[in-house]
């Protein structure tokens, strides 16, 4: 409390001191004295209180102050005033050069100091017994200062490091929120990009055939609201994360549809999922062939989350860039790839983007960073003898739950369709 208080009020400490010195040098003048020796006068009361005014600048003038009360103290000595059972002007004051008093300050004071005390001493009594007494309370009160100033540099210390500490966790804070408003960014650049991609394939080929075909027509407009529908949970789900109240548990199911306190959760995309993605843009009128190989291996969910969106977004370009007929997803399980996970999505179009085509290739430069940030790494370029279009993911496999190998073989399962390899 005397520490916050110095900070705040110097003054208010150094005049708190001052009085409390004031009041024990005043004792002897107040305490009756025997008829044998002279009465105490109010010009020796003057002379102590001028050996106690000089510490309201203690912390101003540390040297000065000592020196001023020294000159009083000698003043003071040849009058035949009430003594001091201890001088605490002098002795407050040799505290505070100690504690507070710069180091040229601290050896002008030892260097002076104690020829100065035996000098005193000699003056009054002239005893071993004041020497040795007068020299302790010297060297105590000293290391007394020192012991504070070391603690006072520690205490510095650690509030500055927790200051640090404080400030590297508000920086980590803001970086996490940067890297999960990014991670945000990639999936509603993914869902919304499927999705809208979708509407405008069957939106483009309905028209043609609402005479001539109307249950495709119908069937193009269905899948246009489904697609709808879907990017519409997918993103209430996120903005639901980022807006979740206080309490209330991730990935709560407070019931179907929304409620009052949110929309309904639903879990992140998984390996069981590519079956349903593929059936989408099977429905936009584009075969696509899912094929899988090896056996399938542990896989960490967010990394199931990687290769979920990395094949969604290669789908998505092949919609909106490429005049491709057919589409291969393959995922190739090591160990005989090398203990890893290999995902290809190859097409026979182009090659390159349709004349006019819009994009800005973020969708690559994010399935890079998914890569990267599970330790593997991703491709984009032309086929096999410059045909077509081919994005490669390859991602290390890791041990991982027993649920998580369960949700693979699923994955696998789904997979399967008439005609195709598993």
């Amino acid at each position: 409390m005397l520490h916050r208080i110095r900070i705040q009020s110097p003054w208010a400490v150094d005049a708190l001191i001052t009085a409390v010195v004031q009041v024990a040098v005043t004792i002897p003048f107040v305490v009756p004295r025997s008829a044998d020796v002279p009465p105490a006068t109010w010009a020796f009361y003057g002379m102590t209180t001028l050996s106690v005014l000089p510490l309201l600048w203690r912390s101003r003038a540390p040297l000065s102050c000592l020196l001023a009360i020294t000159l009083a103290g000698f003043v003071y000595l040849p009058m035949d005033g009430p003594g001091q059972p201890m001088p605490y002007s002098p002795l407050v004051a040799i505290f505070t050069v100690a504690a507070q008093g710069g180091a040229r300050q601290r050896q002008v004071t030892i260097a002076a100091g104690l020829p100065l005390v035996a000098f005193a001493v000699a003056l009054r009594t002239n005893t071993a017994r004041e020497y040795l007494f007068a020299f302790f309370l010297f060297t105590m009160v000293y290391v007394l200062g020192v012991l504070a100033r070391t603690r006072q540099a520690y205490t510095q210390a650690v509030e500055a490091r927790a200051a640090a500490l404080e400030r590297d966790r508000e920086r980590e804070a803001e970086r996490a929120a940067e890297r999960e408003r990014a991670r945000i960014a990639r999936e509603m650049h993914d869902v919304l990009s499927h999705a809208v991609s979708l509407m405008m394939v069957q939106a483009e080929a309905g028209p043609l055939v609402v005479r001539s075909d109307p249950d495709r027509a119908e069937a193009a407009f269905d899948a246009i609201a489904g697609a709808g529908r879907d990017a519409m949970v997918q993103l209430r789900r996120m903005l639901g994360v980022l807006k979740e109240e206080p309490g209330e548990k991730p990935g709560s199911d407070p019931g179907e549809g929304d409620s009052p306190r949110g929309p309904r959760r639903t879990p992140q995309p998984t390996l069981a999922g590519l079956h349903d993605l593929v059936g989408q843009v099977r429905r936009a009128g584009l075969p696509v062939a899912l094929l899988t190989e090896g056996e399938p291996r542990p896989l960490a969910a967010d990394a199931q989350v990687t290769v979920y969106r990395v094949v969604q977004e290669a789908l998505t370009n092949v919609l909106k860039h490429s005049d491709a007929r057919t589409v291969t997803v393959r995922l190739a399980w090591g160990p005989s790839d090398g203990d890893r996970l290999s995902v290809t999505v190859t097409d026979d179009g182009s090659g390159v983007r349709k004349p006019g085509g819009e994009g800005s290739g973020r969708g690559l430069i994010g399935i890079r960073e998914r890569a990267a940030a599970h330790g593997g790494t991703a491709s984009a370029g032309p086929g096999p003898d410059g045909r077509g279009y081919r994005v490669c993911l390859h991602l290390p496999l890791v041990i991982s739950s027993r649920a998580e190998v369960v949700g693979v073989a699923e994955a696998a399962g789904a997979a399967a369709e008439p005609g195709e390899t598993t």
